[in-house]
């Protein structure tokens, strides 16, 4: 039954997700917003916006395992499961804005990440912990970024605004906004409090849990996305859209959620995070390999195996 009330929240969470992000969407058209500037600020954060609705309310509720884990999970379900079967479907060729821009600000992210989380090597004795002023930081370095990004994207735009085009009428979509959003917290609150359930049930920690489970399903709105992507030969779109989601996982969602209530990393290991920074690592490597900018084939399935490999590290 828990399961079964878990997949229910899973499918309110992907429902409210796409209702809000298509509300938003028509709305900002509506009012001749540049479809560049829907696309890095309200569909880039649509496609995370499960992750920060169960992060918000397990850092509200005081499981900061599950707010932690769930974007440690997210992250490397992104890399190693998205980008791998990505690139088995279809090599995946990375544009000039990938590798100056959106890979090298992503191994930032995780870097940060890291440092911000490893109180413990600094202060032997402490605790490992996300504070209200790293939650600051990462949100002004957020912001900082995505206003840099629109900059630098505006001056490849077409000056003029995106032509408006026929869409739900407004009354239309502020009902989907507010439906999506009550969606997403009924979801969230439902997965959480199953997903819980579960962990305690098997024996096993919430923050495995949140690694695993919780992370690959809210992560399901970006392997969706991505795969689309790459079938439909818009492979640019596919990186673009991982990268993009790593980065307000780590500075957007723990942002906040380390702003609302300070995390203490609990079952969240140096190894995790930095596997996270392995992730962004491999990422960046992979670009370069036999100076194709290129993530090749192979280099998906390597990215699935080391994965699974970690997979069977947390569960053993």
């Amino acid at each position: 039954m828990n399961l079964l009330f878990l997949l229910l929240g899973l499918a309110m969470i992907l429902g409210g997700a796409h209702f809000l992000t298509d509300g938003a969407a028509a709305v900002a058209q509506r009012f001749r917003v540049p479809e560049f500037v829907i696309g890095l600020t309200i569909v880039a954060i649509g496609t995370s916006t499960p992750e920060l609705v169960v992060s918000l309310l397990s850092a509200a509720g005081g499981q900061s395992d599950m707010a932690i884990g769930n974007v440690v999970g997210s992250n490397l379900f992104n890399v190693f499961v998205i980008v791998g079967i990505c690139a088995l479907i279809r090599p995946l060729p990375l544009t000039a804005g990938n590798i100056r821009r959106d890979i090298p600000f992503g191994f930032a992210a995780a870097v940060l990440l890291f440092a911000m989380t490893s109180d413990r090597l600094l202060h032997p004795g402490g605790a490992d912990r996300l504070g209200r002023g790293d939650g600051i930081i990462m949100l002004v370095l957020y912001v900082g970024l995505m206003l840099y990004t629109i900059r630098s994207a505006g001056r490849t735009a077409p000056p003029e605004a995106a032509p408006a085009r026929s869409g739900p009428k407004p009354w239309i979509a502020v009902a989907m906004i507010v439906g999506g959003l009550a969606a997403l917290v009924g979801g969230g609150e439902l997965f959480l409090k199953h997903a819980t359930a579960i962990a305690r049930h098997l024996g096993v920690s919430e923050s495995v849990i949140a690694i695993t489970l919780v992370a690959g399903g809210t992560s399901l709105p970006e392997l969706a996305a991505s795969a689309v992507s790459v079938v439909k030969g818009k492979t640019e779109l596919a990186l673009g859209n991982v990268v993009g989601s790593n980065i307000a996982n780590i500075l957007l969602i723990l942002g906040t959620s380390a702003t609302i209530r300070p995390l203490t990393m609990g079952g969240i290991t140096p190894v995790d995070t930095g596997m996270v920074v392995l992730s962004a690592l491999l990422l960046f490597v992979a670009a370069f390999t036999f100076r194709r900018r290129t993530i090749d084939r192979w280099e998906g399935a390597i990215f699935l195996a080391i994965y699974a490999a970690y997979m069977v590290y947390l569960l053993r």
